[in-house]
């Protein structure tokens, strides 16, 4: 990382976190010692006429936009050397994705291999903006260590993330077991500061009730939330019920492993019942708008989800793109027919229940204030008519999320500026990523 004691950023659109507001401030921001030592309020007019002195100025903003970093509450890193594969088998239903691309894939891989897809994905993340991850592991033949090398990567460069093995019965007693223990072998001997744990699960139709019985007993003892799978595709309520005659939210209760810590991938097929089950464990749905219409399983309907169960943004591993995917269900919410002021209304609701569920992994996320992390991203995107508090949410979804990342700062470290990586070389990067890219593909020949 580009390492400075201090770093003063000037002209820029600062928009810090007040509860549930957003308030805009145009001025300078000076970080020291990785937090921010304080911001200085500026006339906006006299900078647009030229009125303003630069003075010992690290980088001059422009009039862009600083928001806090973008999360990524669901992801795979593991999927990252997919691209291009031969897939020569049924891709005809989601159950025939899942069985002749993904745990075909999954199985393949070695630790070289987790190792690279980490460092795609930490490359690809912060050309995004995302330096807070929640990541979904699966390599069965490889599980010993695997939380521990991507770990590695992650705090080699600088990026926070909760980290899961994804625990299933698909490949028998012994590679689950090893599922579990993994998890566990995480949080005691690496979970810290940005490092966090959560206990992995792939879907309730993988995994038997023994498996389960044994992952409430851990998510007591350690006072860990869950990263699972939920009714993703309509698969998961018909195939959960032929395999333990429990559809898949009656066993997460009855096991009692929905606390407020618990991360629920997708959520599309779920009943009001069901609904009101999970907002009062308190654990929230991450939707993944972009993988939900790749895998053509549907869609939630977003507006008839209780208002009190937090909805966090994820990718599925397709992409790091958070950014991307937030516009997408900013879209899908104004598809499915709410109006304008409605739709504005949920996606802002999403927005602050990640900054509130993110914070109970790390306290210290920021809020872009004095004395916080710095921990910061500017987009390229100038506002070209007046910002304030009360169209801030107008600039962002059609303004920042149709712009790129432009500089990613991560603790007073600059990751990225100006497009560029500071301390990663990636085209010498991917010469490694791509050898065991190729490895993987002769697996498939």
């Amino acid at each position: 990382m580009t390492k400075k004691n201090s770093l003063k950023i000037s002209n820029a659109w600062i928009c810090r976190i007040e509860g549930n507001r957003i308030i805009p401030t145009f001025g300078d921001l000076v970080v020291e010692r990785g937090k921010i030592s304080s911001i200085f309020k500026r006339n906006f007019s006299d900078y647009i006429e030229n009125k303003t002195r630069l003075n010992n100025t690290d980088y001059n903003a422009g009039g862009r936009l600083i928001t806090v970093p973008l999360i990524n509450f669901h992801d795979h890193f593991y999927s990252r050397l997919a691209k291009g594969l031969p897939i020569n088998k049924p891709m005809d239903s989601f159950q025939s994705v899942l069985k002749n691309l993904w745990w075909d894939l999954d199985k393949k891989l070695t630790i070289d291999m987790i190792e690279a897809s980490a460092r795609m994905s930490v490359i690809e993340a912060i050309k995004n903006g995302v330096t807070y991850i929640f990541d979904h592991h699966s390599s069965p033949n490889a599980t010993d260590g695997s939380l521990e090398k991507i770990a590695e990567v992650l705090i080699d460069n600088n990026i926070r993330g909760a980290l899961c093995f994804e625990t299933t019965d698909r490949n028998g007693a012994r590679l689950s077991k090893q599922g579990l223990e993994e998890n566990i072998s995480f949080l005691k001997n690496y979970s810290g500061t940005n490092l966090k744990s959560l206990l992995g699960l792939h879907a309730s139709f993988t995994i038997s009730d023994d498996t389960l019985a044994e992952a409430s007993e851990l998510v007591e003892e350690y006072g860990i939330g869950i990263h699972i799978h939920l009714c993703e595709d309509k698969s998961d309520r018909t195939l959960s019920k032929q395999y333990t005659d429990q559809l898949p939210v009656k066993r997460l209760v009855q096991n009692k492993l929905l606390n407020g810590k618990s991360i629920l991938g997708h959520g599309v097929f779920l009943t009001q019942k069901e609904y009101y089950q999970i907002a009062a464990s308190g654990s929230a749905i991450v939707y993944n708008p972009d993988s939900n219409m790749n895998n053509a399983v549907g869609l939630p309907v977003y507006s008839k989800v209780p208002s009190n169960i937090p909805i966090l943004i994820g990718t599925d591993g397709m992409h790091a793109n958070i950014a991307k995917s937030m516009k997408q269900y900013f879209l899908l919410l104004r598809n499915q027919k709410n109006r304008m002021e409605a739709a504005f209304k949920l996606f802002i609701k999403s927005y602050y229940d990640q900054i509130t569920f993110v914070k109970k992994y790390f306290e210290d996320f920021p809020s872009l204030i004095e004395n916080d992390r710095a921990d910061f991203i500017i987009w390229d995107y100038i506002p070209p008519t007046p910002l304030d508090e009360s169209n801030f949410w107008g600039h962002f979804i059609y303004g920042a999320l149709e712009s790129n990342v432009k500089t990613v700062i991560q603790q007073g470290n600059i990751l990225m500026k100006d497009f560029k990586l500071t301390e990663i070389d990636d085209s010498e990067t991917f010469k490694e990523i791509i050898k065991q890219g190729n490895k993987l593909f002769s697996l498939y020949k």
